[in-house]
């Protein structure tokens, strides 16, 4: 049996929205002493009696943690096991083959054809022909997918990092310096004025180098440098690669709470930790004046990360498009390899969350939007799963 303390920080942390303040770390809920409680019925009479009397708060208290316990367990059940391969919807795969193996050094997994009802399902389109390819780069990987024959919309050419949609993925490297020159000789587009070093006051992100730029198709990436003690360890081995993998895919949101309700508590991703961003290096590393972030990371057993990048100010962020569709070129996947995807998005229906695949099909993978719209494509861990 759990005692009063963990009980608490259970409820606590599963049940108690968090202050919308922009914090370094998640805010720590409060404990919940005796006085505070809110009692109703039969409940707050048996409260109110004679000390000697029995009170029917510890069993109360009981079949609560009980109850809880039971909704933990079937949770974890469907929660994701692995953040899969991010997915980039493009329309000039070559072009983008040439970018991504030449001027990044990803290795070229594949190449495949896709199509037929089972696409169109999963997509939420018709007469649906892609052309994939599979990179990898050192353990993670990516895929670029192009709609043969009914090319999508490209990225709006006024599209800013506080933008809704916005998503990009983090490339990092072992020596800024050497990375960034390499992408200078190849005249990619900037964002970011020139590799950002955010400040020591930072606690968090003190140190930590980062720069933003362009694929000739305007997907935003990130190249990005830990220090010692920052960053996941592995960042840290030595090694003569310049460009060692992929950290995380960081996604614009308009409320961290309502984003945390989904990732944490409905797909069972963990918080990592946290930052606070602002100042003159954040404003230079997007090129957002007065940019103010809130930020939180998330994981899931294995796999790259997923980063949350709520802008405090400025205020104006815009919602994705209502129409925006699967082959348009804001349409990034990310891919979450999960236990059991029918009883996940049944779950996820129940919650009147939005699908992009179309319901009542047998298939592997179903594509969901989180509360902003971002794609996220749950893959089955073991076998075919049916949609209700």
């Amino acid at each position: 049996m759990l005692n009063r303390n963990a009980f608490t920080e259970i409820l606590v942390r599963r049940f108690v929205r968090a202050n919308r303040i922009p914090a370094v770390h998640p805010p720590q809920a409060p404990r919940l002493h005796a006085s505070k409680r809110r009692w109703s019925g039969s409940a707050l009479k048996a409260f109110e009696t004679e000390r000697g009397r029995p009170s029917r708060a510890p069993l109360l208290a009981q079949a609560a943690v009980f109850l809880l316990l039971v909704a933990l367990a079937l949770s974890a059940q469907a929660a994701v096991r692995e953040v899969g391969a991010i997915g980039l919807t493009v329309n000039d795969l070559g072009r983008e083959l040439s970018f991504f193996t030449n001027t990044l050094p990803f290795e070229l997994v594949s190449i495949s054809d896709a199509g037929g009802k089972e696409q169109d399902a999963l997509l939420g389109l018709r007469g649906t022909r892609l052309r994939i390819a599979k990179l990898r780069l050192g353990e993670e990987r990516i895929t670029l997918a192009e709609h043969v024959g009914r090319k999508g919309r490209p990225i709006p050419p006024d599209s800013r990092s506080f933008d809704h949609w916005f998503q990009h993925i983090a490339i990092v490297v072992s020596d800024m310096d050497q990375a960034y020159a390499r992408l200078l000789a190849h005249k990619v587009a900037h964002v970011s004025t020139a590799p950002q070093t955010l400040p020591e006051w930072n606690k968090d992100a003190g140190g930590i180098k980062a720069f933003y730029f362009r694929d000739p198709e305007d997907h935003v990436l990130e190249m990005i440098w830990f220090p010692p003690g920052k960053g996941n360890p592995k960042w840290q081995q030595p090694t003569e690669r310049i460009f060692l993998g992929i950290d995380h895919t960081a996604i614009v949101v308009s409320d961290t709470d309502q984003s945390l309700a989904f990732y944490r508590d409905q797909l069972g991703l963990k918080v990592a930790g946290g930052a606070h961003n602002f100042g003159a290096e954040q404003e230079h590393l997007n090129q957002v004046f007065g940019a103010n972030l809130r930020i939180t990371a998330l994981k899931a057993e294995r796999g790259p990360g997923i980063e949350f990048l709520e802008y405090i100010t400025p205020p104006g962020g815009r919602d994705l498009p209502p129409d925006t569709r699967a082959n348009d070129l804001v349409f990034w996947t990310t891919h979450l390899v999960v236990k059991d995807v029918g009883k996940l998005s049944a779950t996820l229906r129940g919650a009147a969350s939005r699908f992009v695949s179309k319901p009542n099909t047998a298939m592997r993978s179903l594509i969901v939007r989180d509360p902003d719209g971002h794609a996220l494509q749950l893959d089955s861990a073991d076998k075919p799963v049916t949609r209700n």
